[in-house]
C-alpha cells in the first residue's frame, strides 16, 4: 500500500489541520487583512504630503491633487496584487 490515506495531510500541510495554519497562521492572515485595509489610506496620505511639499517648493497649487491621485492608484494596485496573491494561495 503505497498510499496510506495521508493525502489530506500532504495537501493541507503537517497535521492535516485547516490548511496546516493553526493559530499562528490565523494571526498572519489577520495581519495581512489589516495591511490591505491600510494600503489605500497610506498611499493617499503619502501622495498628498509629497504633492504638498512639491507645491510649496514650486509655488503651485495642483501638484497635491496629482499626488493624491497617484497615491490612490498605487494603493489600489498594491491591494489588487496582495489580494490576487492570496486568491492563488487559497486554490
Amino acid at each position: 500500500m503505497a498510499d496510506d490515506g495521508n493525502t489530506d495531510e500532504k495537501k493541507n500541510g503537517a497535521g492535516g489541520s485547516q490548511g496546516g495554519r493553526g493559530p499562528l497562521g490565523d494571526l498572519v492572515k489577520a495581519e495581512s487583512m489589516i495591511q490591505l485595509a491600510l494600503m489605500l489610506p497610506a498611499g493617499v496620505l503619502i501622495g498628498a504630503l509629497a504633492g504638498s511639499a512639491l507645491d510649496k517648493h514650486f509655488h503651485t497649487g495642483w501638484i497635491a491633487v496629482v499626488g493624491i491621485l497617484l497615491g490612490a492608484a498605487a494603493g489600489f494596485t498594491q491591494i489588487f496584487r496582495t489580494a490576487s496573491r492570496y486568491m492563488k494561495r487559497d486554490n
